[in-house]
């Protein structure tokens, strides 16, 4: 189990009560704020007449999606719903961090998944190149329903619930549970407090609010076990983690020109480094939460080379850059302060690309109260 985030995650700027309503009319332009009754309503009814139901997590999934994408699909299956879960990765491996979770019997492969499913619904990801090797059956469906809170969401769907003020898509989970109707229980529970400590840094984002703590309250009162849930997503890891840690931390690079002077650390993990200790892609995400902490640089970079040679970019911002847009010219995306993109040159070329990049990204004003420990 690795400590960590994943490449695109983000805090959001404000936490999410529950019940939510109201929309807007600039969806086009900018999703809305949060979705309204007829979007729930409409979601709901997808949900309870459907004879079949696929939820996916975006690829090399965190715990914010796969949380959100399990808890729905207990939640579903306690209603006697017939329910499937899965993401486009060959093969299926859950994540190391996130083995603990329950439900994962509910996981099938993608090659289990019909080609033209009735309802698929998809948790946390942003746009459909995020679901992989199901990206054509998601967009074959009869209907498909996004679920999510990135402001870079591209509104891939049939149907969405959309909300950029949520800490994590697993606040829009929770909602769409209560209103299915269905019991919050110990299990279901788990798995969205998942989502919420992974989206939030265990509530240190600045996303956090007062209704993102008595979320996780009433989360807590099931009785889970928040203190192992933390420990598995944050403070395990493999001894060989270590060592592909201490390699990335000697090959970082502070380059205190860029972004206006504000600074760019950068660093790089190879496959051969990972395979030499044995560690897989998913086991370094924390990688990033430690690079970051910097205090010369404003924007810190991590370039992952997987098992087939492309490079998987995980940045993150202290609060006076848009990362969103950075990365979204290298095809990725995400959130202003944490985003991610898959890039193919040598890293040298990649880096110094972003690195020019964020001249163009910098905020008018960087948030009043955001502090190193505040960005995503």
């Amino acid at each position: 189990m690795t400590p960590g985030v994943a490449a695109d995650r983000d805090s959001g700027p404000a936490a999410g009560a529950k019940p939510r309503t109201g929309g807007g009319s600039d969806a086009e332009t900018r999703p809305p704020s949060a979705p309204g009754a007829a979007d729930w309503d409409e979601a709901v009814r997808l949900l309870l007449t459907a004879e079949d139901i696929t939820l996916l997590a975006h690829v090399s999934p965190d715990g914010d999606a796969l949380g959100s994408a399990l808890a729905v699909g207990l939640a579903l299956r306690e209603l006697g719903r017939n329910v499937r879960v899965s993401y486009g990765d060959d093969p299926l491996v859950v994540p190391s961090s996130l083995e603990f979770l329950p439900g994962q019997d509910l996981l099938v492969p993608h090659t289990e998944v019909p080609e033209k499913p009735e309802l698929v619904a998809v948790f946390d990801a942003a746009g459909s190149a995020r679901l992989g090797l199901l990206e054509g059956k998601a967009k074959a469906a009869g209907a498909l329903l996004v679920v999510d809170h990135h402001a870079s969401n591209t509104r891939f769907g049939t149907h969405h619930l959309i909300d950029i003020d949520a800490p994590a898509t697993a606040v829009l989970a929770d909602e769409l549970i209560t209103r299915l109707g269905a019991t919050l229980t110990a299990d279901i529970a788990t798995a969205l407090y998942t989502g919420l400590v992974t989206d939030t840094g265990s509530f240190k984002y600045v996303g956090t609010t007062p209704e993102t703590h008595t979320f996780a309250a009433r989360l807590m009162a099931t009785g889970i076990r928040h203190d192992l849930i933390q420990r598995a997503i944050w403070d395990t890891c493999r001894f060989g983690y270590l060592k592909v840690l201490a390699a990335a931390l000697a090959g970082a690079r502070l380059d205190t020109g860029a972004a206006g002077g504000l600074g760019l650390v950068s660093t790089v993990i190879t496959r051969a480094e990972r395979a030499a200790h044995g560690i897989r892609l998913d086991e370094i995400e924390g990688v990033i939460d430690v690079v970051r902490k910097s205090g010369e640089a404003e924007v810190a970079l991590v370039l992952k080379e997987d098992d087939d040679g492309a490079l998987r970019a995980s940045a993150r911002s202290k609060g006076a850059v848009d990362l969103g847009r950075v990365c979204g010219a290298f095809g990725g995306g995400g959130h202003a302060f944490a985003a991610g993109f898959t890039a193919y040159d040598p890293p040298a070329e990649v880096v110094a690309r972003f690195r020019d990049l964020l001249a163009d990204a910098l905020l008018p004003v960087a948030p009043a109260q955001a502090t190193p420990g505040d960005d995503a």
